[in-house]
Order: C-alpha cells, then sequence, then structure tokens
C-alpha cells in the first residue's frame, strides 16, 4: 500500500507539459488595422478557435507568440481586422473580404479545413509562418 502512495504522489508532481507556440504573419498590408491570431483545436469555427491574440498592425510582418500550450493537434487562423468590428468580414457568398490565412500548404483551391491546417505542437514548441492572403480584390 504504501508503494502505490508513492507512485501516485511522485505522479502529482510531475510538472504539466507546455510548449511555446511562434506563429510569423506575412502578407499584411500596411494599413491602420489589428491583426487577429487564434490557435484553433478540432476545427476551425470560432467556437473551436477559443485561444486568441490581436495586436495593432505594426508592418507587414508579425510576430504572435502563445505560450503554456499543451501538447496536441491544432492549427492556426489568422486575420487582418481592416475596419475594427473585430470579425473577419464575409461576403453574402462567405467569402472574406479581409486578408486571412490558415496554416499547412499555402496553396488555397478550396475552403480550408481543419485536416490541411493542422499542426502538432510538441514540448519545447514550434515556429510556423502564415501569409495572409484576399479571396478577392480589394475595394
Amino acid at each position: 500500500m504504501v508503494h502505490v502512495v508513492t507512485v501516485v504522489v511522485g505522479l502529482a508532481a510531475a510538472p504539466a507539459l507546455a510548449a511555446t507556440v511562434e506563429v510569423t504573419v506575412d502578407g499584411i498590408e500596411p494599413l491602420p488595422s489589428s491583426l487577429y491570431v487564434a490557435l484553433c483545436q478540432g476545427g476551425l469555427t470560432e467556437a473551436e478557435c477559443r485561444m486568441g491574440r490581436d495586436a495593432p498592425v505594426s508592418g507587414t510582418i508579425q510576430r504572435i507568440v502563445f505560450e503554456d500550450v499543451a501538447p496536441g493537434t491544432y492549427a492556426i487562423a489568422a486575420f487582418q481586422d481592416e475596419n475594427g468590428n473585430g470579425r473577419l468580414d464575409r461576403t453574402s457568398l462567405g467569402l472574406p473580404t479581409e486578408p486571412y490565412g490558415f496554416s499547412g500548404p499555402p496553396e488555397r483551391t478550396a475552403r480550408p479545413d481543419f485536416a490541411r491546417a493542422r499542426i502538432t505542437v510538441r514540448e519545447p514548441g514550434l515556429s510556423l509562418r502564415v501569409r495572409l492572403t484576399r479571396a478577392l480584390p480589394r475595394r
């Protein structure tokens, strides 16, 4: 019985695993706006992209860091909020009207999905690049 308690206490004292995810976003348009970057788990919907950061745009390339991320499978979603409403604006057909990007392969031939955008986070972490693009020309 004493041996079992020792094992349980030893496990409880083990440090929690955590990683750092550094995201470099490029393709930012140089205009007064905000950059939003989210770490998504399980999908790319707003509900699944709860861990987010935002920052005023300060150049065409910016770095956003997520600390204490539990190891696992995630995706990165990013967009440039040009009108300050805190959301990625879309047309009535659902096409983004502001610059946006995801982790995974840079070429997009269809609506992005979690499987193509997924990344694996392990200790101590990783660095990756996300390029913002436009679905439609700027009006």
